[in-house]
């Protein structure tokens, strides 16, 4: 497939479930939105590449909602994704910038911050929601994942994530991968990936040589591992924002507040926090959703 997707897979018999993805585009789309700076992009890319695999690992309707919010300048990272691929996200600051770290790198731990927490509330379609959360161990987002799966839902788990930026700020290439252990797997499989995982290039080197999802998880799992296939599904960049879903919104707030607007303002314009896209409501449309109001009483 070419853009961006996603591909599900088992290994070693069904000892492994693997997902891996390559979300160039659906980053670049965010960065353009937000005009993110380097270090910034790489943080928001790495959080929206995981939970787009998270995503994935839903059924249906389903859909999630990731917060990192560690002590960094960045401030807190909001992503939300679906169990179609579907995924947006946007960050409280998106102009901070350090120096390359101590290996060459973004130094994506020192706009996160060290100290904060992951949360992850998941929408399954019922009355509660289910939410886990868990501490920042390490503000290079892919470990804190690491950490969510293995404390929040004892899941044994292997997160790479990826994201490289060109020297004019645009994306040059993002993507990775989640590794989960099945219930059962044995020691020698846990053995094999280890090894595996020690020796492997940096998930940001594979996706800068072209590699596919699929070459990707037959790099970390190796040829013993007898990736299996599963399905594929396209990633993209999309953003559930409607000038009827900010009307709901409006209409909850009552009528005193939406009649203060019209006093004070006249007209009011929102935006989305995720897209950026405005929504500019008159002064006959606001005295429309309080008529809507008064018809319900």
């Amino acid at each position: 497939m070419t853009g961006d997707y996603l591909v599900r897979a088992i290994g070693y018999n069904g000892q492994v479930r693997a997902f891996a993805a390559r979300t160039t585009e659906a980053v670049s789309e965010a960065q353009r939105r937000h005009n993110t700076w380097p270090l910034v992009s790489a943080a928001l890319g790495r959080a929206m590449t995981a939970s787009v695999i998270m995503g994935a690992m839903l059924k249906g309707e389903d859909k999630l909602t990731v917060k990192i919010e560690g002590n960094g300048p960045i401030g807190p990272i909001i992503i939300d994704a679906d169990a179609k691929g579907d995924v947006r996200g946007f960050v409280t600051n998106g102009q901070v910038h350090f120096d390359l770290n101590e290996h060459g790198k973004l130094d994506v731990r020192a706009g996160v911050g060290t100290e904060g927490f992951l949360t992850v509330v998941k929408d399954l379609g019922m009355r509660d929601m289910f939410s886990g959360q868990t501490p920042i161990v390490s503000g290079e987002i892919a470990e804190d994942f690491t950490y969510y799966f293995a404390s929040s839902e004892q899941v044994p788990s292997s997160v790479g994530l990826g994201v490289l930026v060109n020297p004019d700020n645009t994306i040059l290439a993002a993507g990775g991968f989640i590794i989960q252990l099945m219930p059962g797997c044995e020691e020698g499989t846990i053995d094999a990936i280890e090894q595996h995982l020690s020796t492997i290039e940096p998930v940001s080197k594979m996706i800068e040589k072209g590699m596919s999802p699929e070459e990707i998880l037959e790099a970390v799992l190796g040829t013993e591992g007898n990736v299996q296939l599963l399905s594929t599904m396209p990633v993209k960049f999309q953003c559930q924002c409607s000038k009827e879903r900010f009307s709901a919104a409006i209409l909850g707030l009552g009528v005193k507040e939406i009649q203060d607007m019209i006093d004070e303002v006249g007209q009011i314009e929102t935006q989305c926090h995720f897209c950026l896209e405005t929504y500019n409501f008159s002064e006959a449309e606001l005295q429309g959703l309080i008529n809507e109001i008064n018809s319900q009483k």
